[in-house]
């Protein structure tokens, strides 16, 4: 082969590379012999010139890799050619010797297009990663951030008092919060029993006394004292005890209705049903004092306990009959609004002054009975309030028009 066909005699290639277009060959190629002497050269033009101070045959010649990089215009930095060099290797004889050295080059403009599409290759995807990772950043913040923000709302609703459930947060924050219930119900529940045994030892002060006096006056006067007055101090002891006896048992109900946090499993109840029920119960009590139950109402149905419900119904026409003569009218209805369902009583009774309205459903908060009776327990509208409470509703006051007084219960339907 002559230096002209191994060299640029066959013009525009044509050649599809890696996405670019190969016009021309561009590699160089010579051979020196082991004095480092150019005996051929593709390009035709350094045949005979001395090479042997060149990196890449001086470094070969000696058994060494041989390269080396060199401008072919030294005052234009982009003509850098690169030089590798392998040697000619004579194995005959049972030994090698080194017969001279073949080198190609090739200029590194050739491959400048590939390195800048690698470079922007590179560059297009480190922005696609970095803009991956910022969005997976960010993304991982949010999601943090939500949790910690379930979590805080949850303390701040225990803080306030609110009847709440432990948030579903997956993890870690789960387990967090799961912790934080815990916490809160032992917190409560030693705060529950300094209060409640406080205020029960406070509210027992007043039957006990009745109940001690009674027994000592009827002691003192076993022989002497008249049997109208004996009845008179029986009669007491025995109304004070059955008062000591609601109070406790009203106590209970409260209580095993303020520890719950939520309905565990309610179901679809009937509210005309429910106030039927209640005021059937009440029947025997009502009869002996005259007082008629009249209720009405449309159908309306909620979600809840249908036995907590009824109770607090029958609390409520409980507590109209003790404000209301012998022979009043009590009214009981189930009223819808839209999404909303109320049972409301209503009675024509002494009504409610207007200082204790902001107290009325206050544990142990009650007014005095019409004709003089005893205070009630104060429980009962409490746990109408905390009934109301659990189902999601709430439970109201006020005085009704033409005299007495109106307590409603509105629970979402």
């Amino acid at each position: 082969a002559t230096p002209t066909r191994l060299g640029l005699a066959y013009g525009d290639l044509g050649a599809e590379i890696w996405g670019f277009t190969k016009r021309r060959v561009s590699t160089r190629v010579y051979v020196t012999d082991d004095r480092g002497i150019v005996i051929f050269d593709s390009s035709g033009t350094d045949v005979g010139r001395d090479y042997s101070r060149w990196n890449d045959v001086y470094l070969t010649l000696r058994g060494r890799y041989g390269a080396r990089s060199t401008r072919a215009d030294p005052n234009d930095e982009t003509s850098t050619v690169m030089y590798v060099a392998a040697p000619i290797v004579d194995h005959s004889n049972g030994a090698e010797r080194i017969l001279g050295v073949l080198t190609v080059a090739k200029p590194n403009q050739s491959i400048a297009p590939f390195i800048a599409r690698s470079q922007r290759t590179i560059l297009r995807w480190g922005m696609v990663l970095l803009g991956t990772a910022l969005a997976i950043g960010l993304l991982a913040s949010w999601w943090l951030s939500r949790q910690l923000g379930i979590l805080r709302s949850y303390a701040d609703a225990v803080t306030a008092g609110e009847r709440v459930t432990p948030p579903a947060v997956p993890g870690e924050f789960g387990d967090l919060g799961r912790a934080l219930e815990t916490m809160r119900e032992r917190l409560e529940g030693k705060q529950y029993v300094e209060q409640y045994v406080h205020a029960l030892t406070h509210e027992l002060k007043s039957p006990i006394a009745a109940i001690r006096g009674s027994a000592e006056l009827v002691e003192a006067g076993a022989d002497t004292m008249p049997a109208a007055d004996r009845a008179r101090f029986l009669a007491t002891i025995r109304e004070q005890g059955d008062r000591m006896a609601e109070m406790v048992d009203k106590m209970l109900a409260l209580a095993a209705v303020e520890h719950r946090q939520s309905l565990e499993q309610p179901d679809v109840v009937d509210l005309v049903a429910v106030v039927h029920e209640a005021v059937h119960r009440l029947d025997p009590k009502l009869a002996r004092r005259g007082i008629v139950v009249r209720e009405s109402g449309a159908a309306a149905s909620v979600r809840g306990d249908a036995f907590l419900l009824r109770q607090a119904v029958m609390n409520l026409v409980d507590n109209a009959a003790d404000f209301s003569p012998d022979g009043a009218v009590i009214e009981v209805g189930v009223e819808r609004d839209g999404s909303r369902c109320r049972i409301v009583v209503a009675d024509r009774g002494a009504g409610v002054p207007e200082f204790a309205l902001a107290r009325a459903f206050d544990r142990f908060y009650s007014l005095p009975r019409p004709g003089g009776g005893s205070r009630s327990s104060g429980l009962g509208l409490c746990f109408v309030a905390e009934v109301a409470a659990l189902h999601g509703g709430k439970a109201t006051l006020g005085p009704r028009e033409g005299g007495g007084a109106v307590v409603a219960i509105d629970l979402p339907g």
